[in-house]
């Protein structure tokens, strides 16, 4: 991405912006997909500023449940050392597919085929005056 498009573009990833004010914060980790984590300085409250740089495009449905917590404060320390470890029977986080190829279509949708059941006649239609 040219530099330009890095200045002005925020939907593509973080902007030069971003980049100035992350300088002198600490890189505490990064996630599967790719994602970076930053923590540094205090807000009103006093907790610790935590921000994520996402690789990729930027969909907050791509941060995984574990960094979902650390991000909001739930968990102090960073998911590998507060949380236990994964079950086998745990299914990894899936990102928002909404407006995608993957996205769910139930039966009846234009994009499935627009093909609808048909009524079973249990429904009786509101008319004024009746």
């Amino acid at each position: 991405m040219g530099i330009l498009a890095n200045m002005f573009t925020w939907w593509n990833g973080s902007t030069f912006g971003t980049w100035m004010g992350l300088r002198g914060k600490d890189k505490v980790g990064e996630d599967a997909l790719g994602n970076v984590y930053y923590q540094g300085g205090t807000d009103t409250a006093g907790n610790p500023r935590r921000w994520v740089i996402y690789k990729g495009s930027n969909d907050s449905s791509r941060v995984p449940p574990e960094w979902f917590s650390w991000l909001h404060h739930q968990i102090d320390d960073v998911p590998d050392r507060a949380l236990p470890p994964v079950r086998q029977w745990e299914k990894p986080a899936i990102p928002n597919l909404t407006g995608t190829a993957q996205a769910y279509r139930p039966a009846g949708a234009l994009e499935a085929g627009g093909k609808r059941i048909g009524a079973t006649g249990d429904y009786e239609a509101w008319t004024p005056g009746a």
